[in-house]
């Protein structure tokens, strides 16, 4: 689960990922990270996004590797596929954009209440646990991390309520996608 803390939350221009979409780009980034290998996706991940910027937040997106259809790992195209996603009208309910893309309004409470029934939440910090030391005790988790910004002090206190535990994998601060391909 990633937070785009300015991750916009209506359809963008692809062409300023990184600018007017709100660093669309990075979150981008860490869902090609989190699903493609050379020649093929990681059918066995899901990879969830909170879209916290302007003007309609909060949105979540759900991108679920088995059911993935007709992404490619660059960013334009992820962007576009995020991009149809947001054209659409929401509810609380998951609402299938593309194969294997969905989105729902949901806040970071809300989908964490959702996902803590089906994974182990595990929050990625620099000042956690080295992951080398209990990467064996982690079972089915899902990593929460924030983008270039990290979380907001309001949402770092609610995944507190719900991490089993705290792990790093660096001591050194890294992009999120970095953070990613480690876990």
């Amino acid at each position: 689960l990633v937070v785009g803390n300015k991750a916009v939350t209506r359809p963008f221009s692809l062409k300023d990922l990184a600018g007017s979409a709100g660093r669309m780009d990075i979150i981008c980034r860490c869902i090609a990270q989190a699903l493609f290998i050379s020649h093929g996706i990681r059918k066995d991940v899901e990879v969830y996004v909170l879209l916290l910027g302007e003007p309609d937040p909060p949105k979540a997106l759900k991108v679920v590797g088995s059911e993935v259809r007709y992404m490619a790992p660059d960013e334009r195209n992820i962007g576009g596929i995020i991009r149809k996603a947001l054209s659409l009208n929401l509810d609380d309910k998951w609402r299938r954009s593309t194969p294997g893309v969905y989105i729902a309004r949901k806040g970071l409470k809300d989908l964490l209440n959702e996902l803590n029934k089906k994974y182990n939440i595990v929050y990625l910090r620099e000042d956690g646990i080295d992951i080398r030391k209990i990467a064996c005790n982690l079972n089915n988790p899902l990593f929460i991390l924030g983008d270039h910004m990290g979380l907001r002090e309001e949402d770092e206190r609610i995944v507190m309520n719900y991490a089993e535990v705290i792990v790093s994998v660096s001591k050194l601060s890294l992009q999120a996608d970095q953070c990613i391909v480690i876990a």
